[in-house]
């Protein structure tokens, strides 16, 4: 009997939980709405552009040979002409040292001392590196101390340096900023999720001369629609590639506590039992074929592979996969 009530209880409690924040999300879409309303987006008239553009993947779910390490986590290395950028930290799950970004980084010939830029798209445990970078609001590159160069670190929200990196301190940018000739952060779409709540998130955009935008996301909070629609306000110049992650985790997911799968559950900003389904799986891949790119390339770190293997059959040749190791050259 005790065991009974008990469980009524949990069930009571978790249903309060649930109601709460129904509540929640209703309030904060409305007021997500109306600050994606009131933002002015004007076209940026010299965003510059750059001759080369690679995406080298150093953290992710696939990994494209077996001594680089996997995880539910993203990091890639942005190389613009001579500019590399740090994009994300990964998740780091074990709270490793080094992490599996320091590992991937040594192994592919990547040194923190080279990198120019830090830009971090979101803050979210698997792009700071860590459930506790998320809650104190910190990054981390690893969990011992890794020294940073004096560089620029951009993020969408308030940040700080943790304890383990001794370097620059973050700069919150929330409106479309040029960070370097033809490197553009599109500025923060925001989107309130049913348990993540307020999801501020930013993408890079960068303009590759003769060619056009190449889009690197970080999770696609935004919706890929958005992006879309975001991008064409800000160039004139075609988008020419979208690449990363934009959280399909339909039909399984990577993240998984017993059969429940958290990323399902997190990413949406719908109740969980209406939240991600098929149907926006094809919505995002009808707003890309709009577009159309040249390339495409899904993170499969918040994407199930159900979800990969309908943008491989939609994209045909044009779809590339992201894998750590496996740099995609523009």
């Amino acid at each position: 009997m005790i065991i009974l009530y008990g469980l009524l209880i949990l069930i009571g409690l978790i249903g309060l939980i649930f109601l709460k924040k129904t509540m929640e999300l209703k309030k904060g879409k409305q007021m997500a709405e109306a600050r994606l309303s009131a933002m002015k987006i004007t076209r940026i008239a010299s965003p510059g552009a750059v001759k080369s553009l690679s995406i080298l993947p150093l953290v992710d779910y696939y990994a494209s040979r077996p001594d680089l390490k996997t995880e539910p986590g993203v990091s890639y290395l942005v190389t613009a002409d001579d500019t590399q950028i740090l994009m994300d930290v990964g998740f780091n799950k074990k709270k490793e040292h080094p992490s599996p970004l320091l590992h991937n980084m040594k192994a592919l010939g990547v040194s923190v001392s080279d990198l120019d830029m830090i830009f971090i798209s979101h803050a979210h445990l698997d792009h700071l590196g860590g459930m506790q970078d998320q809650k104190e609001k910190t990054f981390s590159l690893s969990r011992g101390l890794v020294s940073i160069p004096d560089i620029p670190v951009y993020a969408p929200v308030k940040l700080s340096a943790s304890r383990w990196n001794q370097g620059p301190k973050p700069q919150a940018i929330t409106e479309p900023t040029v960070l370097k000739d033809g490197i553009v952060s599109i500025g923060v779409i925001p989107r309130f999720l049913f348990l993540m709540g307020d999801t501020p998130e930013n993408a890079l955009a960068v303009n590759v001369a003769g060619k056009g935008i190449v889009l690197v996301i970080g999770c696609g909070h935004q919706t890929i629609e958005r992006i879309i629609e975001r991008t064409r306000r800000l160039f004139s110049e075609p988008i020419y590639a979208v690449i990363g992650g934009l959280h399909y985790p339909v039909f399984g997911g990577r993240i998984m506590l017993g059969p429940i799968n958290l990323q399902h559950l997190v990413g949406s900003d719908r109740p969980p039992w209406t939240g991600i389904q098929a149907a926006d799986v094809e919505s995002a891949i009808s707003a890309i074929q709009k577009v159309p790119p040249k390339i495409v390339a899904l993170s499969p770190h918040d994407s199930s592979d159900w979800s990969l293997d309908r943008f491989k059959q939609a994209f045909g040749d044009a779809y590339v996969e992201l894998k750590v190791g496996q740099e995609i050259v523009i």
